[in-house]
């Protein structure tokens, strides 16, 4: 319960992030805060901490959180590493991925159709979690599988954030399926391109998911 509390504020301070209501160097105070959530300070801690790890606050030690928006060359290089670790983890599922696995894929990718019809961002994105999780897991690479895990918890927010520009949940799910059906016919190479292409920041994508950062600041 604790845990999906910090969940919440966490995903509520990012939309705050993101919509230019916190801007880029303001300081978060806890007190405020907590009274505006209606939670004790622990809860509020743990969703700064979380989103210390994607990068969107700084905690400074004796001075409290302050958001931090990445810049434009941090974060493509980062969607730029996420994409080639991604790409890895299909190279080598496509090799080892179980029959079960293959099912818990389409499973996955059967809830986010269903988010894309409800228009239901935060329900695709939940999905789109679990898809990309399975398939880290089905590298079989201990260590591979906790980088990329990492990796994609620190790019959490800007993840569900592209998935709000319109027509990108249609536009990812086919990815997904695409992505399921190189896993299917056990093909490395096309499941890596395919992972690689989905996840990559490119052109109109990544000018979108810069302005959104820059929306109302200044």
């Amino acid at each position: 319960m604790e845990q999906r509390r910090a969940d919440n504020i966490a995903e509520a301070l990012e939309e705050h992030i993101f919509s230019g209501i916190f801007q880029n160097g303001d300081r978060l105070d806890e007190v405020r805060l907590a009274e505006q959530f209606g939670v004790s300070r622990t809860p509020l801690r743990e969703a700064l901490q979380r989103l210390a790890l994607s990068g969107l606050v700084e905690l400074v030690p004796r001075r409290g959180a302050f958001v931090r928006q990445p810049g434009p060359i941090e974060l493509m290089e980062m969607f730029e590493v996420m994409a080639e670790l991604e790409a890895v983890c299909g190279r080598l599922a496509a090799l080892r991925i179980s029959d079960e696995a293959i099912e818990e894929l389409r499973d996955a990718n059967a809830r986010c159709q269903m988010a894309v019809e409800a228009r239901d961002t935060d329900g695709y994105y939940a999905e789109n979690e679990r898809f990309h999780k399975t398939i880290y897991r089905q590298s079989g690479n201990g260590f591979l599988e906790q980088e990329a895990t990492k990796l994609h918890k620190r790019l959490k927010p800007f993840r569900r954030q592209q998935l709000k520009f319109r027509g990108r949940m249609a536009q990812s799910m086919a990815e997904h399926e695409a992505i399921v059906e190189a896993l299917a016919r056990g093909n490395p190479d096309e499941a890596a391109g395919a992972l690689r292409n989905h996840v990559a920041v490119q052109g109109e994508k990544f000018h979108n998911l810069m302005s959104s950062l820059k929306q109302k600041a200044g």
